[in-house]
């Protein structure tokens, strides 16, 4: 069983390379997700089961300034569903006849009935400050420590994308191995015949306001423009007068890919699996972290500084100065070593 979490929609597209291992090498896969991540993954797998497995439902706040603050707040509750899908598994085991289950993010999805992975980029916590930093990181080792393996999506130093959030000081005592830059895209060479692509996933509200602060900019722009806006669950469409944009709520993961790979210019989240999927397309782009969210704010500013990407404030944005400094960045060139990887992980299982 593959579980990821509820937490935007990165965890689940970077475990669709991972399933797909798993049906390659004649696993028998059943997926675990509800609203959003049951919608994308149905899509991509329509053949494989799929659990309602209820999610960690997080809020955010509006305002940049108080976002620590309630997502602190929220602690109580994320460990209350923690300890509801640990009582779900042990009582989901049998009935599916699951061997292995693999949780990204998912902290309550382990038993001694079985053997269980945990996927994560972030073992050290990025929240601004150290002192909860520490104590966030040790929170979060005691329960990665409950697993039999953590498998981290990143590559080793000096190719990895995640910085200090998957390379601290110290390890989980459990088996940690890095897979690899995870991504369900290949690299192909396509004609640059897009000018600019938005792509505005991520967690409301902010979704939202980047969404509408975007429109207000591009809207008059003489330029080849689509957004994809991340809602693969939604179905009306929004209003566009503007004939040189198309605005598309989801597509799949073959037509984002060549999106992607037509595109001249991307305007993208810094959430780490929109990073991965760029780098392994190796695409430069314009990273806008959401505000408050100090993870993405920290791999922005990280992978700028290695000339991979553009870091830029949601506050303030002006589309045409950050396209007009595209140009300035270096080529993307990492270790093509993930699938050989994965593989090697996959037959740990056994």
């Amino acid at each position: 069983m593959v579980a990821p979490l509820d937490w935007g929609l990165g965890h689940t597209t970077r475990c669709i390379p991972v399933i797909q291992a798993l049906i390659d090498d004649n696993y028998i896969v059943i997926l675990a997700a509800e609203g959003n991540s049951a919608i994308l993954l149905q899509k991509e797998f329509p053949n494989l089961t799929i659990l309602p497995l209820p999610g960690y439902n997080i809020t955010y706040s509006k305002k940049s300034v108080f976002f620590s603050i309630k997502l602190m707040a929220q602690v109580p509750k994320i460990l209350k569903a923690i300890k509801q899908e640990y009582a779900w598994l042990n009582n989901t085991i049998e009935k599916h006849s699951i061997d292995v289950v693999i949780s990204d993010n998912r902290f309550g999805l382990h038993s001694s009935k079985i053997k269980s992975i945990f996927i994560t980029h972030q073992l050290a916590i990025e929240t601004g400050n150290a002192i909860t930093n520490k104590w966030l990181q040790k929170l979060n080792y005691k329960l990665i420590n409950k697993f039999d393996a953590c498998w981290i999506p990143d590559e080793e130093k000096p190719f990895d994308l995640a910085g200090k959030l998957s390379h601290p000081k110290i390890f989980p005592k459990t088996v940690s191995k890095f897979i690899g830059v995870l991504s369900r895209f290949k690299k192909i060479e396509r004609e640059k015949n897009i000018d600019l692509l938005v792509l505005t996933s991520g967690p409301e509200p902010q979704r939202t306001s980047l969404e509408k602060i975007l429109l207000l900019q591009i809207k008059n722009l003489s330029l080849k423009m689509v957004l994809v806006r991340g809602l693969p669950g939604e179905v009306n469409e929004l209003p566009n007068e503007n004939k040189s944009l198309t605005i598309l709520n989801h597509v799949p993961a073959t037509e984002l890919s060549t999106l992607i790979q037509s595109s001249k210019a991307i305007i993208a989240r810094s959430g780490y699996s929109t990073i991965m999927d760029l780098i392994t397309l190796q695409q430069n782009a314009i990273l806008i972290p959401t505000p408050g969210q100090t993870e993405q704010e920290y791999l922005a500013k990280y992978l700028a500084e290695k000339k991979y990407f553009i870091a830029a404030n949601q506050k303030g944005f002006n589309v045409e100065k950050e396209m007009n400094d595209l140009q300035n960045l270096s080529q993307i060139t990492l270790p093509n070593s993930t699938k050989k990887r994965i593989e090697e992980a996959i037959k740990s299982l056994k």
